[in-house]
């Protein structure tokens, strides 16, 4: 049989490193019984070799689980253990790996799509908006590991010490974990411009550090799970 389909290129790469890109749209990550644990977005498994045991990444309870409750943000992740390895995507969207060396991140939980479960995490709150008042939440990383994030098409990454800097809150996949952004709306009349775009409001960024955003909005509200 014949096919540029068997094409080198297109053959699992063969690597000794624990996260590795298959592809700019497709993640594996190799796993053995003494390596930490991955959490990864529901659904964002594609494929794996080798013995692999899934199970749900619980809230932890307390805030979280509240948190959790009361946004849906940040409850479908799954935890991943094993030897062999794993592959990881969303919708064709281009993958980014960061490293935390200590540090913190920021990030859209749309737009999460595995971290070592060495990393702490926990839910925010965006704009000063309470749980109960239906508030933006995103999910923040912090400690040692790799964060695998997505874009839904070619990122721009903006810096926001020089200047005020205004992100649809659906376009931002990821900022410095010290920027405090806050809820801006520009319209008057918000019912009638920018209705269920997410337009009607920003997030506003001010201070030394970065916003990634994606030339996209996402899915329609209730298309995205």
């Amino acid at each position: 049989m014949r096919s540029n389909l068997f094409d080198a290129s297109n053959r699992e790469k063969q690597t000794t490193d624990r996260w590795t890109l298959q592809s700019p749209k497709l993640l594996r990550c190799a796993l053995t019984p003494q390596s930490p644990e991955i959490i990864a977005s529901a659904g964002a498994m594609v494929a794996y070799q080798g013995q692999m045991d899934f199970s749900y990444q619980g809230s932890g309870g307390g805030m979280k689980l509240l948190k959790k409750m009361a946004t849906g943000e940040g409850a479908n992740m799954m935890r991943t253990r094993g030897n062999g390895e794993v592959f990881y995507a969303r919708r064709a969207h281009d993958i980014f790996l960061l490293q935390l060396e200590g540090d913190a991140l920021t990030l859209n939980t749309s737009n999460m799509l595995a971290f070592d479960a060495s990393i702490q995490w926990d839910i925010r709150s965006l704009g000063g908006a309470g749980i109960m008042a239906g508030g933006l939440f995103n999910l923040l990383l912090q400690g040692h590991g790799m964060v695998a994030v997505t874009s839904d098409g070619p990122p721009m990454l903006l810096d926001c010490s020089q200047q005020p800097t205004y992100v649809d809150p659906q376009a931002a996949v990821c900022w410095s974990a010290n920027l405090q952004p806050q809820l801006k709306n520009d319209f008057k009349f918000g019912s009638l411009i920018g209705r269920g775009s997410g337009e009607s409001f920003q997030l506003a960024f001010h201070g030394p550090g970065f916003v990634v955003v994606q030339p996209s909005e996402g899915l329609p509200t209730g298309q995205a799970g």
